[in-house]
């Protein structure tokens, strides 16, 4: 049954109430969004569908030309491909029409599990050919046909399961935050795919591993392409770039911005807790304060491979991510190859806004050590490599084959 108009009404004044009182634009001089607001509010109101109702609410809520800006129903079955089935997708042609191909595919994820690969081709997700600007939706909590042209340019059908996490009969499908391996010439790889937890700990504790498997090696290529971002588990990568403890950056809120402020005065925090005891002390002492904090390295020691480090980014290295990579690019830890992040990095929170609705917003935004705002800009590669569509259907990446001659120049 479709909303009534008061319903509405009362949905749209929450959020314009939350956007005025708690959305942070970066650049502080964003759009007038009281007159965008009243002058769409009748329109919106109006709407013959929920359906549409959302999508409306949506393009309003665009307008502000922010990251983690978002309207949904929390039962919404609509998730971008990244985030439902753990892979990303690039425009290529075939057969003189333009497709979409897997580009990111990460190891343990739902399309990964399925046996989809870098440079497949998708044609058709439930009978239905989908082709470019359309994006791959993929449903959470249903399972979708899909068929694909392979690397041996067989056309391929297949089902692939995406569960939902409110599901208690299908285990939720993650891929492996972090992967490592030792490659010849003594450079080692450490992939990771996002930064999962508040905190993390636990993505902390994999990156110890992998980089004890990689320790011995005196180059080292870290891949963040497709890193879909997360918490602050990106401080232990960081710490494992630099010997010493290093300032990274900070987060800022809107209040704090409005105030004033020092950024050396901002509460430190310099340690990722080795023990999931130790959460109860850290909401204890960053719970009640103003969440503008100011993110310090370890201090982990001298590694053999530093000096001598690449690091992989593309369009889809988004968040955390992004932090690293700039982090390194700041204090010249690495070279970074590939294409230019999207610059999708503040700090977001969700707000319920009645019947089910819920509103994301950007809360802080984040600034390096230096003052840059990543947000809307993106980090540059030092050597921008293209991932050629022809190359990956050959099975050769083109950008990680860059990343490698880099290492082996140093």
């Amino acid at each position: 049954m479709s909303l009534d108009i008061h319903t509405r009404e009362r949905i749209y004044a929450r959020v314009c109430g939350l956007v005025e009182q708690k959305h942070f634009d970066p650049h502080c001089d964003g759009v007038n969004w009281a007159e965008l607001a009243r002058t769409r509010k009748l329109e919106i109101l109006k709407t013959q569908t929920d359906e549409d109702f959302e999508k409306r609410m949506q393009e309003l809520l665009n307008a502000l030309k922010t990251s983690h800006t978002g309207f949904r129903h929390s039962k919404s079955a609509n998730v971008p491909a990244r985030h439902a089935i753990s892979a990303t997708f690039m425009r290529c042609g075939l057969d003189g029409e333009e497709r979409w191909m897997f580009q990111d595919v990460h190891e343990g994820g739902p399309a990964y599990e399925a046996g989809l690969r870098p440079g497949d081709i998708l044609l058709q997700i439930n009978s239905r050919e989908l082709k470019p600007p359309e994006p791959p939706i993929f449903p959470v909590g249903t399972d979708s046909q899909i068929t694909f042209r392979n690397r041996k340019s067989e056309d391929v059908s297949l089902t692939l399961h995406v569960p939902s996490p409110r599901s208690k009969n299908r285990p939720v499908i993650v891929p492996k935050a972090v992967l490592c391996s030792r490659l010849p010439n003594g450079i080692g790889w450490v992939k990771v795919t996002m930064f999962p937890g508040a905190v993390g700990i636990d993505v902390a504790h994999a990156l110890d591993k992998a980089f004890e498997h990689v320790r011995d090696c005196d180059r080292l290529i870290v891949d963040l392409r497709g890193n879909t971002g997360g918490g602050i588990g990106g401080l232990r990568l960081m710490s494992y770039l630099t010997s010493e403890k290093k300032e990274v950056g900070y987060s800022l809120t809107r209040s704090r911005k409005e105030k004033g402020y020092a950024r050396e005065t901002l509460p430190r925090f310099g340690r990722i807790p080795s023990h999931k005891a130790t959460l109860l002390w850290l909401a204890l002492r960053y719970g009640f304060i103003d969440k503008s904090i100011l993110v310090v390295t370890e201090g982990l020691g001298p590694q053999r491979f530093h000096g001598h480090v690449a690091i992989l980014v593309n369009e889809h290295t988004s968040s955390a991510g992004e932090m690293v990579a700039a982090f390194a690019e700041e204090n010249q830890l690495a070279t970074i190859v590939g294409a230019k992040t999207p610059g999708r990095l503040l700090s977001g929170r969700t707000f319920r806004v009645g019947s089910g609705y819920i509103l994301g917003l950007p809360v802080a935004a984040y600034l390096t050590w230096q003052g840059r705002m990543i947000e809307g800009k993106g980090v540059s590669p030092d050597v921008p490599v293209e991932l050629a569509a022809e190359k990956l259907i050959a099975g050769e990446d083109t950008q990680l084959q860059q990343a490698l001659a880099s290492v082996k120049d140093f």
